[in-house]
């Protein structure tokens, strides 16, 4: 499987904010550790706070944090919320894409097993598990 680059950074800025809960980040920091736009990156904010994964606050002192304990956030609940439009391939689409296969398919139930199975790995790991170790942690284990 591969997740789209709306997703990767999604869990990048994810990994960040667990890593210090209750600081607010703002979209320009992501956009410059991460190289990549700002409009870009408040979409994803924007989708996360929608389904209550984020907070986020503006003005002096703001920025987004998490609305939850990490701990209580799977990775496999951010990624059906930032690929919920994405399907694994053209036929699981709404309306089927074109499919000429359709209905004698066999590799669609596979599919469709090999999805859930790859979520439900992700269902078993959190944000605290994933939250990024402090940099002074990480030089110093050099």
């Amino acid at each position: 499987m591969r997740l789209t680059s709306f997703t990767d950074y999604g869990l990048r800025m994810l990994m960040r904010m667990a890593s210090a809960p209750g600081r607010g980040f703002s979209t320009a920091e992501f956009s410059t550790e991460f190289d990549v736009s700002r409009h870009h990156l408040a979409k994803i904010i924007q989708k996360l706070a929608s389904h209550g994964i984020v907070a986020t606050r503006r003005g002096a002192g703001g920025g987004a944090t998490l609305a939850q304990p990490a701990e209580a956030v799977s990775v496999g609940q951010v990624v059906r919320v930032l690929e919920d439009r994405q399907a694994l391939v053209e036929c699981f689409a709404p309306g089927g894409g074109g499919c000429t296969l359709d209905g004698r398919c066999k590799l669609k139930s596979r599919l469709r097993a090999a999805e859930a199975a790859f979520l439900a790995e992700l269902d078993r790991t959190t944000l605290a598990d994933i939250a990024l170790s402090p940099l002074t942690d990480i030089e110093g284990a050099a």
